[in-house]
């Protein structure tokens, strides 16, 4: 229900729930109590708990943005994205429940944008395409993963669907045995790196002929092996090295 709205809690505060939950909170005596179906105190100040930590001692909902501070909405940013540009979003520091709010506040407003909802503003002109690259996809879309996980939702939604609203997924990891077989099940292009015989020895690799899995454990540095369906066979490149690196 929270996911990508984080701005709710400041909404919930002012209609002055906290009060509400308050009370909830009270211990009750045996005539005041409901029947089984009514939630235990318990619960309530356990969830009290959860929400004054939020409201009180959390930036990300507490708090306004600061321009002077370089500090934005993050929608507000997004929406208003250009053509060839980047935005760069780190949550590799932010615990694992913030990362589902911030993934999911950016990926439903580029959807959001790509739907015409904030076509009535000035300076949203979305480009055709957006890619959205994703480091370390196997920490966010594991087979591990929980299937109740916000982040693998929108994740799968975005390999899924995003294609037919220009929305394309780019991911890397180290071990793709390890992604959840939805998300390497919906992508056209895949580029392998070096990498183990134990890697390659695995089942997500079965349908790749056993020249091209020695070739991946004896590939250098900048060396892929990219696999496309308009390709008869395993296409191999080479990054170039870095500018300041071909000239000496």
């Amino acid at each position: 229900m929270l996911m990508g709205r984080p701005d709710i809690f400041l909404r919930w505060h002012k209609i002055d729930k906290v009060n509400e939950l308050s009370q909830k909170s009270q211990s009750q005596s045996k005539g005041q109590r409901g029947g089984s179906n009514e939630i235990n105190v318990l619960s309530w100040r356990k969830f009290k708990r959860i929400i004054n930590k939020a409201l009180k001692n959390d930036d990300m909902f507490a708090n306004r943005p600061d321009p002077s501070r370089g500090e934005c909405r993050l929608a507000d940013e997004l929406k208003h994205i250009r053509p060839n540009s980047v935005q760069v979003i780190d949550i590799a520091k932010l615990p694992e429940d913030k990362q589902a709010f911030v993934f999911g506040d950016a990926l439903r407003t580029i959807y959001n944008m790509k739907l015409g909802e904030y076509d009535g503003e000035s300076g949203v002109n979305p480009p055709a395409r957006v890619i959205v690259f994703i480091d370390e996809l196997n920490k966010y879309a594991s087979k591990d993963t929980p299937k109740a996980s916000p982040i693998l939702r929108e994740i799968l939604d975005v390999t899924e669907r995003g294609r037919s609203l220009g929305v394309v997924l780019f991911g890397a990891e180290q071990f793709r045995s390890n992604i959840h077989q939805r998300v390497t099940g919906n992508c056209s292009t895949h580029a392998y790196g070096r990498t183990n015989s134990i890697e390659t020895a695995t089942k997500d690799y079965s349908s790749l002929p056993s020249t091209y899995k020695n070739m991946l454990t004896r590939l250098d540095q900048g060396d892929y092996l990219i696999q496309n369906p308009i390709f008869r066979s395993l296409l191999k490149i080479k990054f170039p090295k870095p500018v300041y690196k071909q000239f000496k």
